[in-house]
């Protein structure tokens, strides 16, 4: 049984394609989302419905696999049952890939009125937020003295460098012509990260071109800057400062689904799943763990991985693999993770991407690479050439179609949700890939 249809659950799913087993796949909701283009949704340069693909097609082709949409409320170890809201699940091994959820590290404010960039409900209630800034500053000009054009993102990682580079485009380029009866050089985008630099794990070279070819675009980003609190039109920073601004981007970070604390698995930091080598959980051979739920070491060094795609793709194939072999009565091997490179895109032509063998593209041709990539991993040919007609015809023209602003959610849809964890999340118990720890600058779509 595999909990979880993100990147980590639906490679487990597919490396036990013809094994002489019977999987069930369990999510709440009955889409896999793919989380790297999260924010050109958020930022009215895709649909919703060109990075979410149904479950149930994804493995039409795989006659072992049966999917059931269900909401759990615990595991029962010991009878090896998965209880769900109604009924139960037995299992023989279970693959635990429910992913993360966002860090909002305690700020007071953040997670009431913070917009996380997580799931594909985020990213329309972002749109949905920004674009009725918008409308609301053109029925009274008085609220952008006030900050209603001002967007903040907080964490300076891959996530908030897109999110950023993508909305001074969509402000500049397509918003200007739509409002043309407001001040759009009062739009802004302000980049605030705690450290003393961009994209962290990345090169130098590419984050020193990260930072200047933001500021060059005319993105604000101040460093070594830390929230103190927020509030619905006000970012308060250490030190006393205050910013005016009506949207605030999270991009900060993730923990592990707060789910696991509940089934009395040792945890680490970050509320981590701690597993042996061979990615089983101690105490339970039976269960495996992989991705951001996880606290996943690279076997020959040890090193703690970071909460990216390719570790989560990585490690539900190797879970899988692991399974194939018990099954077999082999012994079970440690998990080797390849590194084969991370990237970040900053706008139209603009990107960087460190790979392997000290190769670094930035600009054009780090562009080009990062488009191809995730074309490659996005999951349906629908998709894949939706998105693709859609990047096209925005580079001809710069305009952007789903401007749209769409109440789904009841009276108040504009909001952010009232908790870290909103209701709708598309996995089982979270997604199963998500950026960094705190500010981390990697990329969730580095090659996998």
């Amino acid at each position: 049984m595999v909990l979880g249809a993100g990147f980590g659950g639906l490679d487990a799913v597919a490396g036990l394609a013809g094994a002489d087993v019977d999987v069930t796949v369990v999510d709440r909701n009955n889409f896999h989302t793919f989380q790297p283009l999260l924010y050109q949704v958020a930022t009215a340069g895709l649909n919703a419905a060109d990075v979410a693909y149904p479950v149930r097609a994804i493995f039409s082709g795989q006659g072992n696999v049966r999917f059931r949409r269900a909401e759990i409320t615990g595991i029962d170890f010991d009878r090896r049952r998965l209880r769900l809201v109604a009924g139960e699940l037995a299992y023989d091994h279970l693959v635990i890939a429910v992913g993360a959820s966002t860090n909002f590290f305690g700020v007071p404010g953040a997670a009431e009125h913070g917009f996380p960039l997580y799931v594909l409900p985020d990213a329309v209630r972002l749109r949905n937020h920004i674009l009725s800034r918008f409308e609301a500053a053109s029925a009274d000009p008085g609220l952008v003295d006030d900050g209603a054009l001002a967007v903040t993102v907080v964490g300076g990682g891959a996530t908030g460098v897109e999110v950023a580079g993508a909305l001074v485009e969509l402000f500049d380029r397509v918003l200007r012509k739509d409002f043309a009866e407001l001040d759009l050089s009062r739009a802004t985008v302000t980049v605030l990260e705690a450290r003393d630099e961009l994209l962290g794990p990345f090169r130098p070279g590419s984050r020193r071109h990260a930072l200047e070819e933001l500021r060059r675009r005319g993105v604000r980003v101040r460093l070594g800057c830390t929230v103190q609190s927020v509030d619905g039109t006000r970012v308060c920073l250490a030190g006393g400062e205050v910013i005016r601004s009506h949207t605030l981007v999270w991009a900060a970070g993730v923990r592990a689904n707060p789910v696991v604390a509940g089934l009395g698995l040792e945890t680490g930091p970050g509320g981590r799943v701690v597993v042996n080598p061979d990615l089983r959980v101690p105490g339970h051979p039976e269960v495996f763990a992989v991705g951001d739920v996880a606290l996943v070491r690279d076997a020959p060094t040890g090193r703690v991985l970071a909460q990216v795609a390719p570790v989560a793709m990585q490690s539900g194939r190797h879970a899988a693999r692991q399974i194939r072999r018990l099954r077999a009565g082999l012994p079970t091997e440690g998990f080797r993770y390849l590194d084969k490179g991370t990237m970040a895109t900053i706008g139209r032509r603009a990107a960087v991407a460190d790979l392997p063998m000290r190769i670094n593209l930035q600009g054009t041709p780090g562009w080009l690479a990062w488009l191809g990539l995730h074309l490659v991993f996005l999951v349906g040919f629908r998709n894949r050439l939706s998105v693709l007609l859609n990047w096209f015809w925005n580079y001809l023209t710069w305009d952007r179609g789903p401007r749209l602003i769409l109440h789904t959610e009841g009276p108040d849809a504009l909001g952010p949700p009232d908790a870290p964890d909103a209701p709708d999340a598309p996995d089982a118990l979270g997604p199963s890939d998500a950026p960094d720890a705190p500010d981390s600058g990697v990329d969730r779509s580095a090659a996998s």
